[in-house]
């Protein structure tokens, strides 16, 4: 026979079971009720992480990881580049400046090698060399030829070289007065190896002798002096005292 304590504690005990029963029966039937508990339970937990300085550190470090990836994406980054360019741009310059120095260089060279030359191996009855360090001006000499009327006379010449020499020809004057129907009182001379017939295979030394034969056998169909040529013509041996005549008095040393 139980005690009425008993029974009322195995009542206790089946009403606690029910309620357990219930409670555990709740969300299977209802799923939605059990869904706002566990977003409370997440919100709060993401709040106290997005709160706690674990997670502020964690952020930090990741935001600061990620900024130098942008860097290479500014657009400011090419301005070095632009101003290699212009850099290169300016070096170039010089090159050509260095083009018109090389012209010049190959005009000093040709110079150089008939200057050698003729030192070496001189025309007859001449001689010709630089003034002083200049390259392209030089002074010769021509003596008169034995077979003709300035035989006796040494006669100075002045050479000029141009800058594009070989293709342009040197401009020679004589600076002795001479007495010739192809070369006038400026001392300019007419003679078409330096005018029209020029070329660059042409030399100095070749030059030199075509003036010294000039000397020989004068060209009054050519002439610069028309008075000395229409004389030549009609009295040589008139022609030939007066050249005579100016060689002693102005070539003669």
């Amino acid at each position: 026979m139980s005690s009425p304590s008993s029974s009322a504690a195995a009542s206790a005990s089946t009403s606690a079971a029910d309620v357990s029963s219930n409670v555990a029966s709740a969300p299977r039937e209802g799923g939605a009720s059990s869904s706002p508990q566990v977003i409370v339970l997440d919100d709060k937990d993401s709040d106290e992480s997005a709160d706690s300085p674990s997670a502020n550190r964690v952020d930090s470090e990741a935001a600061s990881s990620a900024a130098p990836a942008a860097a290479p994406a500014s657009e400011p980054a090419q301005e070095p580049a632009a101003t290699t360019t212009k850099a290169s741009t300016t070096s170039a310059k010089p090159k050509k400046r260095a083009t018109a120095s090389s012209s010049l260089s190959s005009s000093a060279k040709r110079i150089q090698k008939e200057l050698a030359e003729i030192s070496l191996d001189p025309p007859s009855n001449c001689s010709a060399g630089p003034k002083g360090d200049n390259l392209y001006e030089w002074v010769s000499t021509i003596v008169g030829p034995g077979d003709s009327p300035y035989s006796g006379g040494v006669f100075f010449l002045d050479i000029h070289f141009p800058q594009e020499y070989p293709f342009k020809p040197p401009k020679i004057i004589f600076r002795t007065r001479i007495y010739h129907c192809n070369i006038n009182s400026q001392g300019q001379i007419c003679l078409d190896i330096l005018k029209d017939n020029w070329s660059p295979a042409l030399t100095i030394s070749k030059v030199l002798l075509s003036i010294c034969s000039l000397l020989t056998d004068p060209n009054p169909a050519d002439p610069l002096v028309h008075s000395i040529a229409q004389q030549l013509i009609s009295n040589r041996s008139e022609h030939d005292a007066t050249a005579k005549e100016w060689t002693k008095r102005y070539a003669c040393c």
